[in-house]
């Protein structure tokens, strides 16, 4: 449900009309997708997280306290937030099938921009690695060649290959029988950052940037997208180094959410087939590896932004680019017993990194705790950009936000999951996460219910208590409002 968003629409329209008409000819678009990047930035408050490049954006910018994807797995998150659809209409839960195999028609966010003058690209994993959507770019997408691990990591591959040669096994595309699961999942290598696929997909991007600044009457949409800080965990080695793994903790509920669906709360078992992770109970000097990894992983990801950043300023294209940056959705580092893990639809999985900075923007440097969806993304970078309004886009414009943080544009924020054989659909509010489950008849079989006053890290399931019957059913009925209710095989 939105708050009188169409008058809300219109007066911030007439606001922001006056504050960008200073930026010199038409707005560009740096679009910087990360995956398996949670919040946890020093700019969202960690206090560990050395990520000064992404910092310094959201110093310039606006920081989304609560933005939130609409499934938590990287190709339908995707597909979703740069189509401006819900997985509802997009009917892609899971990765395979490409968009069009759905939506033969359907104008994408980047291909909306194309149809409107703009010189569309992709660099790295913006999308998904293998499923692309042509029809979004001027030119074929760029992959990097470069590896994703170092030669400590590649000889484990290379031996996990020879092996499965002589035992005559073959290599499955899907499922631990893969030989790059028989790589670590983490590896510090001493090596430099474009020795390694994301900085040299940020080598590739600060060489396109130079290449766009010599035609400056072409609007640009520049997607680049980093692999790191998904599983495996791999950096230089000086990104390890600025970490003090004496002052990692780990999380204080690693055990599963009490009272919820035995199969809602089963994730994370790909984690177990990287070569290193013991089949067995993880010692804690094992966890605190992995989350040094994955903090490195970050500070390297950071550095990379900085990167472009740093080549936007250099070619003079920073006064007149849009810079969003977004991670595709949540992580689990050893929260609710789950590692290296998305695949469900709690708090940890769905809430995600989204920070906005906006040439001439007046309120720079702030946070909003206004609920935010990443379908929102496409029509907010649509008005701004002063697109013709794309009726396809199911999301509404949070443009308002950058007049003023503290408005409510929204009161909820949707997702979706399927799990063995349920779909959940969660309904994010102000205070509550609530998930109705469906069976393959199309029968409610399950309910959580998570109230984030009282226990913000969802740890027990309160949707059995008769205290809570009457939110119950006003959050039922406010969820099956909204339209979107997904079944299985519907």
């Amino acid at each position: 449900m939105r708050l009188t968003f169409s008058l809300i629409a219109l007066l911030t329209a007439a606001a922001l009309a006056p504050q960008f008409a200073a930026a010199a000819g038409r707005l560009n678009v740096l679009f910087i997708a990360v995956d398996d990047m949670r919040p946890q930035l020093g700019c969202y408050g960690d206090p560990l997280a050395c990520t000064p490049s992404m910092d310094k954006l959201a110093s310039g910018g606006l920081l989304f306290n609560r933005a939130y994807c609409q499934q938590a797995l990287c190709s339908p998150s995707r597909i979703s937030l740069l189509s401006g659809r819900y997985p509802s209409t997009t009917r892609i839960f899971q990765i395979g099938p490409p968009l069009r195999s759905t939506m033969p028609d359907v104008v994408t966010l980047p291909q909306h921009f194309k149809d409107n003058g703009y010189f569309t690209r992709s660099l790295g994993k913006v999308y998904h690695v293998g499923i692309d959507d042509p029809a979004s770019w001027s030119v074929p997408s760029w992959q990097s060649r470069k590896p994703r691990y170092g030669p400590e990591g590649m000889k484990m591959v290379a031996a996990r290959k020879a092996e499965m040669k002589r035992k005559g096994e073959k290599e499955s595309t899907k499922g631990p029988n893969r030989s790059f699961y028989a790589g670590p999942a983490f590896e510090a290598v001493d090596c430099g950052d474009q020795d390694l696929l994301d900085g040299d997909t940020a080598r590739e991007a600060v060489g396109v940037i130079k290449e766009l600044a010599g035609k400056p009457d072409q609007p640009f949409f520049l997607a680049v997208g980093f692999s790191n800080p998904h599983v495996p965990w791999v950096s230089p080695k000086k990104y390890w180094e600025l970490y003090d793994r004496t002052k990692i903790r780990l999380p204080d509920n690693q055990f599963t959410p009490k009272n919820a669906p035995v199969f809602a709360a089963r994730t994370g078992q790909d984690f177990r087939w990287y070569g290193n992770v013991p089949k067995g109970e993880m010692s804690d000097d094992f966890k605190i590896d992995c989350i040094h990894g994955y903090l490195a992983a970050i500070s390297y990801i950071d550095a990379q932004v900085g990167r472009l950043l740093a080549a936007l300023d250099d070619a003079g294209l920073g006064k007149n680019t849009i810079v969003i940056l977004w991670g595709d959705h949540g992580y689990y580092m050893g929260e609710h017993s789950w590692w290296g893990s998305k695949h469900n639809n709690y708090e940890g999985a769905t809430r995600a990194p989204l920070i906005l900075r906006v040439p001439g923007q007046k309120v720079a440097g702030q946070k909003t705790d206004s609920l935010t969806e990443f379908v929102d993304i496409a029509p907010t970078l649509a008005e701004l950009c002063r697109l013709p309004k794309s009726d396809g886009f199911e999301g509404r414009s949070f443009a308002a936000l950058l007049s003023d943080p503290r408005a409510k544009l929204e009161e909820t924020a949707l997702s979706f999951y399927p799990m063995g054989g349920y779909m959940g659909n969660a309904m994010r509010t102000d205070r509550y996460r609530y998930v109705e489950w469906y069976d393959k008849s199309g029968k409610l079989a399950a309910r959580e219910l998570y109230d984030h006053q009282s226990d913000p890290k969802e740890n027990v399931n309160v949707a059995d208590d008769p205290a809570n019957q009457d939110t119950i059913e006003k959050l039922s009925k406010q969820l099956r409002g909204l339209g979107r209710i997904v079944k299985p095989g519907k």
